[in-house]
């Protein structure tokens, strides 16, 4: 399985979920934690939970494994590890308090936004 098959999944369970501001960053030679971060948020704890459920769930009918998934039942920062891609689901009001995409301001972006539309 090929870990953009498994990034698109995990783009698309969001986005499914209307999860806004889908920012995907390709950590490949920035970081040794995983090949890419996924960074999005919901507007409600459920809509936070929704998402992150989702994308547990469509990964694993991909054949991947989600690691580990931390602060579901908080609903504030959701992080759900599938090893080469780790996603950060935020509620929206800590997403700019936390401001992930400054920390890894080197790290280059993929717009996926067309792939998502088809």
């Amino acid at each position: 399985m090929g870990e953009n098959n498994l990034l698109m999944t995990a783009v698309k369970a969001a986005d499914d979920k209307r999860a806004e501001d889908i920012v995907v960053l390709d950590m490949k030679g920035v970081s040794l934690i995983s090949d890419y971060f996924i960074i999005c948020h919901g507007n409600s704890d459920k809509q936070v939970q929704a998402i992150a459920k989702e994308m547990k769930e469509k990964v694993e009918e991909l054949g991947a494994t989600v690691k580990r998934m931390e602060g579901f039942d908080e609903a504030k920062w959701i992080l759900v590890d599938t090893g080469d891609v780790v996603a950060h689901i935020f509620h929206r009001d800590e997403r700019s308090y936390y401001n992930l995409e400054r920390l890894w301001g080197d790290a280059p972006t993929l717009n996926l936004q067309s792939e998502l539309n088809q």
